[in-house]
């Protein structure tokens, strides 16, 4: 289990008011932490340094575009 208790979690400058966002938060080995912040409770989900990039280099070519 991962500790969250030492990590700045971010908001995109994106996100409106609705409170439909999640945060980010850079890990100590450089991978990522993820959070629901209407749920912040509900759990974090843990990526890689290497998963975190495959996921942003797809983000970056459309692949997730609908």
């Amino acid at each position: 289990m991962h500790n969250t208790d030492n990590l700045t979690f971010v908001k995109s400058s994106y996100s409106g008011g609705n409170g439909a966002c999640v945060e980010v938060a850079t890990t100590p080995d450089g991978g990522r932490a993820v959070r629901d912040t209407k749920d912040r409770g509900s759990g974090t989900q843990f990526y890689t340094r290497d998963e975190w990039a495959a996921f942003v280099a797809g983000v970056k070519a459309g692949e997730f575009d609908v």
